[in-house]
């Protein structure tokens, strides 16, 4: 049986390491990565927003395939070191806003740095020069989905939304609200009940 050289260098194994994903926002991304894992028999401890803790070495094979099959949903695995970066600082923020109900007891730059353990000029810097946004802003567009998502729940009221999503006041989160939506939370409240009703009617 004739050897293929290339399946060889193929095969080789790559250190046990974290594979940084890029898109891997929401939940419904986990689980398609963790099929993904499970179709090419890669064990796994943990797959988090961003990023998979592999128990074992993966061959650059096995990385190829991954990386062709995560492109088909949307996904990229990554290589580039500051691509990897922003994506913590992207996965960080939005762990805290969408999927944490614990108070942060610092401020987001504050915590930026010592979780990712880089000064936050440079995180800010980098996170700017790769998307195009700010760190704030990307902050600000996701508290707000937060707030319509909360909203919507009718669980909670303005000020708990607003203490929930570590604003300094209500009048602080109504105002930036208004800004990114062009309405009230109390307003938009009431145009999703007009709307429910309505399809209700149909």
């Amino acid at each position: 049986m004739q050897i293929n050289p290339l399946h060889i260098a193929l095969s080789s194994p790559i250190a046990k390491e974290k594979l940084y994903i890029k898109y891997m926002v929401s939940l419904r991304c986990k689980l398609l990565v963790q099929e993904e894992l499970k179709k090419l028999d890669i064990q796994h401890l943990v797959v988090e927003l961003g990023a998979v803790e592999l128990l074992q070495d993966i061959s650059a094979e096995q990385r190829l395939i991954l990386r062709e099959n995560l492109i088909k949903s949307g996904l990229e695995l990554l290589d580039n070191k500051k691509s990897i970066l922003v994506e913590k600082i992207k996965s960080a923020i939005i762990n805290v806003i969408h999927y944490s109900d614990e108070q942060l007891k610092i401020n987001y730059s504050e915590y930026l740095a010592e979780k990712l353990g880089y000064d936050y000029t440079y995180l800010s810097n980098l996170f700017s020069e790769v998307k195009g946004i700010t760190i704030q802003q990307f902050i600000i567009i996701h508290k707000i989905e937060k707030a319509k998502e909360l909203i919507l729940y009718e669980e909670l009221n303005t000020t708990e939304i607003s203490y929930r999503l570590h604003y300094s006041s209500v009048a602080h989160f109504s105002n930036q609200f208004k800004k990114v939506t062009g309405l009230t939370p109390s307003f938009y409240k009431k145009l999703k009940k007009k709307r429910q009703g309505n399809l209700e009617d149909v």
